[in-house]
């Protein structure tokens, strides 16, 4: 029996896919290749058929890196003040809040 998470290569894919669509019972065929399940070549057959032989190709894992080359592209000065103005009057609007309560505790 295959452990669990075990990776297939391509080429091992690629043969049990055309083996199945050509007619192989799918079970049969998780039993000779020693597979954990009869699914994997359900999943497997899908991929072929939405993206061809890409689609069984191993995919790397985690999220892409960012590419170092390419700096970041500055915010427009027009952008970075209407962020600054947003951001102070919210904070005059909160110190006018303490204020006002301030006021009412020492009624």
């Amino acid at each position: 029996m295959t452990k669990p998470g075990r990776l297939y290569s391509f080429e091992f894919k690629l043969n049990a896919v055309q083996r199945y669509i050509s007619g192989a019972n799918r079970v049969a065929l998780a039993k000779e290749l020693d597979l954990s399940s009869p699914h994997l070549i359900t999943v497997w057959a899908g991929q072929y058929r939405a993206q061809g032989e890409e689609g069984l190709r191993p995919k790397p894992k985690g999220r892409p890196r960012k590419n170092p080359e390419v700096p970041a592209q500055p915010e427009p000065e027009l952008q970075r003040l209407r962020r600054e103005n947003e951001r102070l009057r919210a904070e005059v609007a909160f110190l006018g809040k303490v204020k006002a309560l301030r006021d009412g505790e020492q009624r």
